[in-house]
């Protein structure tokens, strides 16, 4: 019969009569709990918050297998896959069954001299920020690349929100210290009325079997068209102007609306929306206000937007890419290896080294494409990026060794976010810096900047200049006129919340670029840079800036112009008001 595997242990006999009984002696491993704790009482259980399901609830472990009970966790590569899974066939009728509540299409014959443009299907997987699948979303796409523009779509210009103007509305909503929310339009582009006449194919899977050569016109935008967005805007920003709002003067995703001492700002990116008012009551009206007109399929607080996590604090928001961090680490491997404490060395010397060993070129690319989605809310990675960025074309091994620093440097400090402070100044102020022939492609200077509101960080730039200084002065005085245009810009987004600043003091460090500005004489040595650069002037003497003197070590702009060792780096990281929860 061979030897019987139980779970006795080892030195008891086993009996040649088999006898019924209860065996008591059960390997450790098999015990669920501790084996050694004390009889628990219903209340004593929940107290101590020992219990079995408490320990599962908390873990989430219980909300994984709910959603996992009734959503499926696997994308289809088709459609010919998803018709196979329930899941997936209840997604895409709750997306035809939009389409004809909103009368986004009929079904008609073709007419002649037409040719239908292909749809298809786009199945994912909705997660939270604990990477649960929570939902998932079959969504029809037109193929709009077939489109010929005059014939299918003219007009395609969408405005879209730049992200230093997402800073700004949180960084001013911290200053009046109201909460800022967010919404979501369920199926926003299938709003927008399109003007031109356009058909598309029936969709894959859910052909009308009795009229199967009929194609669909539109009467509403489908995503993948080419004007869809411009669509969208112009449907919501009638809808928002007709209900009392105003639009930006500067900014056209910005509306506002201000009743007695009370403002209300939408910012609207496509097709997501944050907003937030110094009183509550005006942000329950502006809900019922888009509640009349769309379906609203998601609104609370603010947490997430555009990739960036967003939390709302009694003293501040702090603004991280925390989750984003750990999925690129483990994208590239990058996990488990040994943190640095600076993004680059001091000494890196990096240069083309035309007789290294070429790496792949392809993954080098994705590598920096994604850290540069991180700089969102991380400038300090951002001169280490800039650098690595100028090795595309021909990668090698050291440039390699170097990005993948920048990831070990993140390894060490994934939380680490930009904070802006409730009650604090809003003081307009600016810092620019440069580092003269710091390229060693082909000795160009790169400029540096930064930019605050009190002491909230909210635009920063690092970019080599396009020509070849040839002395630090006209480094410097580049790099000034370049951050007068953004100074201009902010004060101009400014204008739109019902602040103007002017005399907006720009540090610099250099006093030949001061003198330059604020002498309108033209010397012989500063003929030749060119005139674009020389506006600051006028910008100088309208006193919309002021040039002021500061000392070296206090620029803040030197932390996107150079590398530092890791006492000053830390420093400076701390002085432009990034802020580490752990």
């Amino acid at each position: 019969m061979g030897e019987l595997s139980t779970n006795l242990d080892p030195e008891i006999q086993e009996p040649i009569v088999p006898e019924t009984r209860v065996h008591r002696n059960h390997p450790i491993d098999n015990i669920i709990g501790d084996p050694y704790a004390g009889v628990q009482t219903r209340h004593r259980t929940i107290t101590e918050n020992t219990s079995l399901y408490t320990e599962i609830f908390d873990t989430g472990v219980m909300e994984t297998c709910l959603h996992a009970a009734f959503v499926s966790q696997l994308e289809p590569k088709n459609v010919k896959e998803a018709l196979t899974d329930n899941c997936w066939i209840e997604a895409m009728q709750d997306e035809l069954s939009q389409f004809q509540k909103l009368h986004v299409w009929d079904l008609v014959d073709l007419p002649k001299g037409f040719q239908p443009i292909g749809t298809r299907w786009v199945f994912k997987c909705k997660t939270d920020d604990r990477h649960v699948v929570v939902k998932n979303k079959a969504r029809l796409v037109v193929q709009g690349f077939y489109q010929q523009e005059g014939l299918d779509y003219n007009e395609v210009y969408a405005p879209v929100a730049r992200i230093e103007a997402i800073r700004l509305f949180l960084a001013y909503a911290t200053y009046v210290g109201f909460n800022v929310y967010q919404l979501d339009v369920k199926s926003a582009f299938l709003y927008g009325k399109v003007h031109e006449e356009v058909y598309v194919t029936q969709p894959p899977g859910f052909e009308d079997p009795h009229n199967i050569n009929k194609v669909y016109k539109l009467d509403k935008a489908l995503y993948g068209l080419h004007q869809a967005p411009r669509a969208w805007y112009e449907t919501l920003s009638k809808h928002l102007l007709s209900n009392g709002f105003d639009r930006g003067q500067i900014d056209s995703t910005l509306f506002i609306r201000k009743v007695g001492g009370d403002i209300l700002l939408v910012q609207v990116y496509v097709d997501d929306i944050i907003f937030g008012s110094t009183n509550e009551g005006m942000c329950r009206e502006f809900e019922k206000v888009m509640k009349s007109k769309f379906e609203m399929s998601n609104m609370g607080e603010l947490s997430f937007f555009l990739g960036l996590q967003v939390s709302q604090r009694e003293n501040g928001i702090y603004l991280h890419q925390t989750n984003y961090v750990q999925d690129i680490l483990s994208k590239y491997k990058m996990s488990d290896s040994t943190p640095y404490g600076t993004s680059i060395p001091v000494n890196h010397g990096l240069h083309p080294d035309r007789d290294g060993k070429d790496v792949d070129n392809r993954l080098y690319r994705g590598m920096i494409g994604s850290l540069m989605y991180l700089t969102a809310s991380r400038p300090d990675i951002m001169f280490a990026l800039c650098l690595c960025s100028r090795f595309q074309s021909q990668p090698k091994e050291s440039h390699m060794i170097a990005v993948k620093r920048i990831f070990r440097y993140l390894k060490g400090k994934p939380r680490l976010g930009l904070w802006y402070s409730k009650q604090q100044s809003f003081d307009f102020k600016a810092y620019t810096d440069s580092d003269y022939g710091g390229c060693n492609l082909d000795r160009k200077s790169t400029s540096g900047g930064c930019q605050f509101l009190g002491d909230r960080l909210v635009s920063w730039q690092c970019k080599k200049q396009s020509t070849v200084s040839v002395s630090t002065c006209e480094a410097e005085y580049i790099v000034a006129a370049s951050g007068c245009s953004q100074i201009l810009w902010i004060q101009q987004q400014l204008r739109d919340y019902g602040l103007n600043f002017t005399g907006t003091p720009l540090f610099i460090d250099n006093n030949a670029t001061m003198s330059i500005t604020n002498n309108p004489v033209k010397h012989s040595k500063t003929k030749h840079i060119e005139i674009r650069h020389h506006f600051i002037r006028d910008c100088a003497e309208k006193h919309l800036i002021e040039l002021v003197k500061v000392h070296t070590d206090e620029n803040l702009a030197d932390l996107f112009t150079k590398a530092f060792d890791r006492s000053r780096f830390e420093h400076l990281v701390n002085l432009i008001g990034m802020f580490n929860p752990e």
